[in-house]
């Protein structure tokens, strides 16, 4: 086919679709795909029920993935998301424990622990100058140490609250789960930064050439250290929802969304060096893992066959849309 052909071909292609990136596309083709296959497994798994439960499940692994795209954006990567949930949804639900003043400030207490983890993570990335990947890695082993020892080995006896129970499970509009609103407002507030603010100016500027953005007039420190901090109370607040789902906290129970979270972000066309992507993508990066989840479950994939997957996925995004020049 000559080039003028599918020069007209592309002419007649609405606007919107011209103008998408080719890896959000692709991206929701594939969770077209993921719905079809699946119905040949279950003729339920189309119907408006399944699909909203689908929706809701996706909605806490959205929350997480939100903090994690804002620190890819930079460059950077984030891997004490297990024990930044883990770590937000216990101490949650402990501070519910200390009477009517721990149950109103159980919440904001348990985001708090993210963020505190955040911050260390953004001092040690953006002052000390460690490698991101270093630094997460060691705050993550010191939060798991530290929650160990809160339990003495043992499972979290504490339960969740009435709030952290409702903001999970309950229903403020009919029929739209709370979970579901809660990552559509977090999804809203992170476009408007990254789009309408200076701020998210400055995460794509840094991601694309940090130096540049340095002598530019950007204070890189303090953006990157944000970041981070954002990420964590992200984490943590997905804990916070995840305990409020199951009533209580589980010490792993952060350890099942490090990957996907990851696999989330890069499956959704933004770059693992930095400086590209939109978070409609993560979006639908989001879907598309949740769905494939529930796959997996029906064909009853145990879960290092999952994590393979991820690997794999995490993999070829990063061949498809991971390149970068040399010259960065």
């Amino acid at each position: 086919m000559s080039e003028t052909t599918l020069g007209g071909i592309a002419g007649r292609m609405p606007k919107f679709i011209r103008r998408a990136d080719p890896a959000v596309l692709t991206a929701f083709a594939c969770i077209v795909i993921l719905l079809l296959l699946g119905s040949l497994y279950s003729r339920s798994f189309l119907s408006p029920e399944y699909l909203l439960q689908q929706l809701k499940v996706a909605s806490f692994l959205g929350v997480i993935a939100t903090g994690m795209m804002l620190v890819i954006l930079l460059g950077q990567i984030d891997l004490s998301v297990p024990w930044s949930v883990a770590a937000g949804a216990m101490m949650a639900c402990a501070a519910a424990a200390y009477g009517p003043v721990g149950i109103a400030l159980a919440i904001p207490f348990g985001v708090l622990c993210g963020v505190a983890i955040g911050i260390v993570n953004g001092i040690g990335v953006a002052y000390l100058r460690i490698p991101s990947m270093i630094i997460t890695l060691a705050t993550n082993a010191v939060a798991q140490g530290l929650m160990v020892v809160y339990t003495g080995g043992f499972s979290p006896q504490d339960s969740a609250t009435a709030a952290m129970r409702y903001l999970a499970t309950g229903f403020t509009i009919p029929g739209v789960p709370n979970a579901v609103i809660i990552w559509a407002l977090i999804g809203a507030a992170m476009v408007f930064v990254l789009t309408r603010t200076s701020f998210g100016r400055a995460v794509y500027g840094i991601g694309n050439r940090e130096r540049a953005a340095y002598l530019s007039g950007i204070d890189t420190r303090r953006i990157v250290m944000i970041a981070f901090a954002v990420s964590g109370g992200l984490s943590a607040f997905g804990g916070v929802l995840l305990a409020g789902y199951a009533s209580k906290a589980a010490q792993s129970m952060g350890d099942a969304y490090l990957l996907p979270s990851i696999a989330a972000v890069v499956l959704g066309g933004t770059s693992i060096l930095g400086g590209r992507g939109s978070y409609l993508g993560t979006v639908a990066g989001v879907i598309l893992i949740t769905l494939l989840q529930s796959i997996l479950s029906v064909m009853q994939m145990p879960e290092a066959g999952r994590q393979i997957i991820y690997g794999v996925v995490i993999v070829a995004m990063l061949l498809l849309y991971g390149r970068a020049p040399a010259s960065r």
